[in-house]
């Protein structure tokens, strides 16, 4: 997956049982990881996740059929050669989906490369300009959890969409993303400083401008998340809402943990919705399930 800020790559394997049939039934959470409450809480899901990796972008060149494998490990480095080895050498199947489109040429001279777009998705309603990176996540989430679900991605940009339990986009909304918030003030005043988050509780009133920056964008995010998971829930009640995306877990624990300081508000997250997930590889999942012929 091509993201507006890195790479995010992912080996997934089709699950096969004895009989040589596709199966859920091993499958757990579709991530390889079993344990834990969370992880015990996910459907099953006919692919396995073996690994995943995050890599940044690289400088625009064109590429030709016979450079591309050696110009593209050039640049994303070492931790990616074997893998790129093994994408030239065994030709697996190789999708791609990007919302970069002067990155995803790089990608496209592979050999079995498929690039992903609206028309692989089988969901309904949708608009000609939805991201396939918002259509792919909801596609992975209605298809593992056979219910409405409401995605909410904390990227660069903070996204919410929305299906119904038919598949049909119901729709959603975009609005800078958590990082992006926190640089946008700096860069965009004269005395604002860069700051970022810190780990644990966040006074909500600061006497530092740092502090102040800090408390305002984060508990703005976390009230407008809550608006729109209510909003949500008081339309579809057996709804799942999955968090994923870079600070999606950072959402998904304020609102299930004592980080964001109050009790109050944990105990209005934990009665909005019982399934409230944090699936950092639901995208992942949706260009599984959209890949055609399927994933071996």
């Amino acid at each position: 997956m091509i993201g507006n800020s890195r790479l995010h790559w992912a080996w997934i394997k089709r699950n096969i049982d004895d009989d040589g049939d596709d199966s859920g039934n091993n499958s757990g959470n579709g991530d390889g990881n079993d344990g834990g409450k969370e992880g015990d809480r996910l459907p099953k899901f006919p692919f396995t996740i073996q690994r995943t990796w995050d890599t940044q972008h690289f400088k625009a060149q064109e590429t030709t059929p016979e450079t591309a494998p050696e110009t593209t490990q050039q640049r994303v480095g070492s931790e990616l050669e074997k893998i790129l080895d093994f994408l030239a050498t065994n030709q697996p199947a190789f999708v791609i989906a990007s919302v970069v489109p002067s990155q995803t040429s790089h990608w496209q001279s592979y050999p079995n490369a498929k690039t992903l777009t609206l028309d692989d998705i089988t969901l309904t309603h949708l608009y000609p300009t939805l991201g396939i990176d918002r259509a792919l996540a909801v596609l992975g989430a209605w298809c593992q959890w056979q219910r409405p679900v409401l995605v909410i991605d904390g990227g660069t940009a903070l996204t919410f969409t929305g299906v119904n339990r038919n598949g049909q986009l119901i729709g959603g909304a975009i609005l800078p993303g958590l990082g992006l918030q926190l640089r946008s003030l700096h860069q965009h005043t004269a005395a604002l400083p860069h700051t970022w988050l810190q780990e644990g509780q966040i006074p909500r009133w600061s006497n530092t401008t740092p502090g102040a920056i800090r408390s305002g964008i984060w508990y703005t995010l976390l009230a407008g998340i809550r608006g729109f998971i209510q909003d949500w829930y008081t339309q579809f009640p057996d709804s799942a809402i999955v968090f994923t995306g870079g600070d999606g877990a950072l959402f998904h624990r304020a609102l299930q943990s004592k980080l964001t300081g109050s009790a109050e508000q944990v105990e209005q997250a934990e009665l909005i919705n019982p399934i409230l997930v944090y699936d950092p590889h639901v995208i992942f999942k949706g260009m599984a399930i959209a890949s055609k012929p399927p994933l071996e």
